[in-house]
């Protein structure tokens, strides 16, 4: 069964939008008969996220570190829950689990992971597709400053080109797993 790695905020943002779009990703996972491979909380969008794939009969594992496993409030109903000692082990356990990946609204800790699954493409160290979902214009600005980027010779086009991106979830996947 293939999987899709999703990073999102433990917070759930200022919209109810950002659940919504993060219930219908969780859902979509489920609907296609993928696994959910995600953070391991149970609040904000990742409890969204995790609580829908669930209740569509999904298979969904989490990833959380130790110290994180109280904060953010472990989900205690996935199929799996992986306790890991730090954040880059996250990650490490998260790519290797995840046939793919896709960034929801989050914050530092959400860019931090698809920035690394993001280089770890453009290094050739791995080839999965990486995506990001804009919900409701949430990445405008980050996408903005990519195309600077590129255009100031810091990003190679090719390698911005390595980043999906989709304002609709059933199309993000469906690049991913037509």
């Amino acid at each position: 069964m293939p999987s899709i790695g999703v990073f999102c905020g433990s917070s759930s943002g200022t919209s109810a939008v950002y659940s919504a779009v993060a219930r219908e990703v969780g859902e979509l996972i489920a609907r296609r008969n993928l696994t959910l491979v995600y953070g391991g909380g149970r609040v904000g969008l990742m409890g969204a996220l995790a609580d829908a794939a669930i209740a569509a009969g999904g298979k969904v594992v989490g990833v959380i570190p130790q110290m994180l496993r109280n904060r953010e409030v472990a989900h205690a109903a996935l199929t799996e829950l992986r306790i890991v000692n730090t954040l880059a082990e996250r990650k490490a356990v998260m790519g290797e689990l995840s046939d793919a990946f896709i960034a929801l609204p989050g914050g530092l800790g959400t860019l931090d992971e698809l920035f690394e699954v993001w280089t770890w493409s453009q290094l050739k160290l791995q080839d999965k597709p990486c995506g990001l979902l804009n919900v409701n214009g949430y990445f405008d600005s980050l996408l903005a400053f990519l195309d600077a980027a590129v255009r100031k010779g810091f990003l190679r086009q090719s390698n911005r080109d390595l980043l999906t991106v989709a304002t609709d979830p059933e199309q993000l996947l469906e690049r991913f797993f037509a």
